[in-house]
């Protein structure tokens, strides 16, 4: 959990009602981040596929996508080249519950912002998710 002074530093730093997607198979974990996502001031949607994902009418909307690596059908980095061949570059967040360098490595070549490990802490989550929102999206969070 996220200490008080830390949960008054991080909303204050952060545009409100900015939409952040989760698209993760695991309902918990999908819900969880929705969640924290929500109590942070954000609009979060949550997706159980990327085909679902890709389908969303606000995607371009987006301004930064936390995805399950291992799903059924499209896998997370998948669905983060697939976002780039589309032109919709939204800053990405990848977590997996089985780590993999070769994913991990394959991900920051792709472009993606931040890579965690589950269990995450919210901190570090929050802070893959504060590098994502800035302005070029330049840094990375290697979990």
């Amino acid at each position: 959990m996220l200490h008080d002074a830390h949960r008054r530093v991080w909303e204050a730093a952060v545009p409100k009602k900015t939409l952040i997607a989760i698209v993760d198979d695991d309902e918990s974990m999908r819900e969880a981040i929705k969640g924290l996502m929500r109590s942070l001031g954000f609009a979060a949607e949550a997706f159980s596929s990327a085909d679902d994902f890709l389908i969303f009418p606000q995607l371009r909307s987006t301004a930064c996508l936390v995805t399950d690596v291992h799903m059924p059908g499209m896998s997370g980095l998948d669905l983060h080249r697939r976002l780039v061949a589309l032109g919709k570059r939204i800053p990405t967040v990848m977590i997996t519950a089985y780590p993999d360098e070769n994913i991990r490595a394959a991900g920051f070549a792709a472009g993606i912002v931040g890579y965690l490990t589950k269990p995450f802490s919210e901190k570090d989550l929050l802070d893959c998710i504060r590098c994502a929102l800035k302005p070029g999206n330049n840094g990375d969070t290697r979990s």
